[in-house]
């Protein structure tokens, strides 16, 4: 074993990210883990105090009290049980063998003609139902950086398309910079380029110059645009808060002439009751509306909305490359009219190419808190994927821009194949005691085989199955019979009630032979039913991945 290693599975006395002086708390190493990324999941949440993690309302457990039963029971979780989660609630423990998942959780899914906010936000109200996000709810998410990689994935993809392979010297106008937002600005620097990003909370602003994802920040309009045109004539990267409502500073800033190259958005436009705030109004006044009157917060959000978008088509018409980023904004301005749909999604612009070869947005954490743990799994993957263009591009970039914050992580677009391999090493090297501890491998869940959205991640496929929310639930069943140690299934909640389906899944390599196993078949189980699904959605390049995966396919 290594320095420092004990003979409870390698969790020693951790010198960082938040678990420092920790001994393994549960009966085996791989419920340990499970534990450990419920409460990095926590130390990253926007509102601790309601377990809130992202997105105005996506948690990492229902309550107070069902947060403290979860941890009760993964302390006690045989390694032949499963823990059962509703909506981030336990619900009981069974005995299902020691191939089967430690934990299986479904949140916020509702049958099809009561998916919709109004009954779901009844619901929640009433303590029956849970939102989790996409990686809130099933104790996946590794903090901004998670979102980081797949928001430069994009502008790098958008820099390569129309603008010789950089952003460098080009004006990127976003707004959001909330759990999911706050990426932005780190990643167009990263990807070279100038962000000026729209953010109606100063608080936001504030932590995210803290965390070293945002240069700085300003109150003015004048101010923001000076900073901004300093650096695009020096040409260097530079990221700028720009304190305001998007629906009134994206028009000023048009009015005043400003022609960005590249425009988005990442508000939290999905929900109108806890996310977008309306013009003209603060946070505080939204909570205070919210509780007076939530149907007339969410008129003028949606109003809102529709000026901000128009913005972004009078700008898309000048020239702009214009994007949505998933956050459900052109539906609701297309509510009030606006041909919002006019603006691409950024998965089928950018990103569907990729996921038709698996290729897609896969992470690690280091359970034993050691950032050592985390360097030499990042060297592991540069020499062992050299053909892997994505990953020889980002490491790099990664290494040196991205904080670890809580558990040490990383995040690298790799492929069908890619994935099992390298988890496979990696549990050898934690076998072997180069690694401190196990290490968590799980994906965001906009992945290829993870989601049915049809306004965002199956927006437009060409067989018309948008709407065929079988394939996450395929990816589920599948994941879950072939040893992965948490699967989760997760749908709607709030404003994305009734748009999307989606599965969460996690495997921990602990350095047994055992975990081996689950990893090869999970992780080949997980994106093989990926590329299946888009070459059965007519994607040739997907069938090309099927038929050199040498799975039996019958397309």
């Amino acid at each position: 074993m290594s320095d420092g290693a004990t003979s409870d599975g390698g969790m020693g006395d951790a010198p960082s990210g938040g678990f420092a002086g920790r001994r393994r708390r549960c009966r085996g190493p791989r419920q340990e883990t499970l534990l450990r990324m419920l409460e990095n999941t926590l130390v990253h949440a926007e509102r601790p105090g309601e377990l809130i993690v992202y997105a105005g309302l996506a948690k990492a457990a229902r309550d107070r009290t069902a947060l403290k039963r979860i941890i009760e029971a993964l302390t006690e979780l045989e390694e032949d049980e499963t823990l059962v989660v509703q909506s981030g609630k336990p619900i009981g423990v069974f005995p299902t063998g020691t191939r089967a998942p430690l934990v299986v959780m479904a949140n916020s899914n509702l049958v099809g003609r009561w998916a919709t906010s109004e009954h779901f936000y009844e619901l929640e109200r009433r303590g029956l139902i849970a939102w989790g996000g996409y990686t809130a709810g099933d104790w996946q998410y590794i903090g901004s950086q998670g979102i980081v990689q797949g928001t430069y994935q994009t502008l790098a993809a958008v820099a390569d398309e129309h603008f010789g392979g950089s952003l460098a010297g080009r004006l990127v106008v976003t707004a959001g910079l909330g759990g999911m937002g706050g990426a932005q600005p780190l990643a167009t620097v990263m990807a070279g380029g100038v962000a000026l990003c729209a953010e109606v909370d100063p608080d936001r602003i504030r932590r995210r110059v803290d965390a070293g994802y945002l240069d700085r920040g300003t109150e003015s309009i004048d101010e923001a645009v000076e900073w901004a045109d300093a650096a695009i004539e020096a040409g260097e990267p530079a990221s700028i808060g720009l304190l305001g409502n998007a629906a009134q500073v994206l028009p000023e800033l048009r009015a005043r002439g400003v022609v960005p190259d590249v425009v988005t958005d990442q508000t939290p436009a999905h929900d109108l009751l806890y996310g977008y705030v309306p013009a003209g109004m603060s946070t505080a006044d939204a909570a205070a509306l919210r509780e007076s009157d939530p149907g007339e917060l969410g008129r003028r959000a949606r109003v809102s909305i529709a000026a901000h978008v128009e913005c972004m088509l009078a700008w898309q018409d000048a020239g702009s490359v214009v994007f949505e980023y998933g956050n459900n904004l052109r539906a609701q301005a297309a509510e009030e009219g606006v041909d919002a749909f006019r603006i691409p999604i950024f998965i089928e612009r950018y990103i569907r190419p990729l996921f038709c070869r698996g290729l897609g947005p896969f992470r690690w954490a280091a359970a034993s808190g050691d950032p050592a743990d985390i360097d030499a799994i990042d060297a592991l993957v540069v020499r062992e994927f050299p053909d892997n263009p994505l990953v020889g591009r980002w490491i790099p970039k990664a290494r040196r821009y991205v904080r670890q914050e809580g558990l040490p992580a990383r995040i690298s677009w790799l492929a069908h194949g890619e994935r099992a391999r390298l988890a496979l090493l990696v549990n050898e090297a934690v076998g072997s005691g180069a690694l401190r501890g196990p290490v968590a491998f799980t994906r965001d869940h906009l992945d290829a085989g993870g989601v049915a959205q049809p306004l965002r991640e199956t927006e437009n496929m060409p067989d018309g199955s948008d709407a065929v929310s079988d394939w996450p639930l395929l990816n589920a069943l599948l994941t879950a019979g072939s040893g992965a140690d948490l699967v989760a299934i997760h749908a709607g909640g709030g404003g994305y009630a009734g748009y999307m389906q989606s599965a969460g899944v996690t495997l921990v390599a602990d350095g047994t032979a055992a975990a081996g196993e689950r990893i090869t078949t999970a992780l080949t189980a997980d994106t093989g039913i990926g590329i299946m699904r888009y070459a059965d959605a007519g994607y040739p390049a997907a069938a090309d991945a099927v038929r050199a995966s040498g799975l039996r396919w019958f397309g």
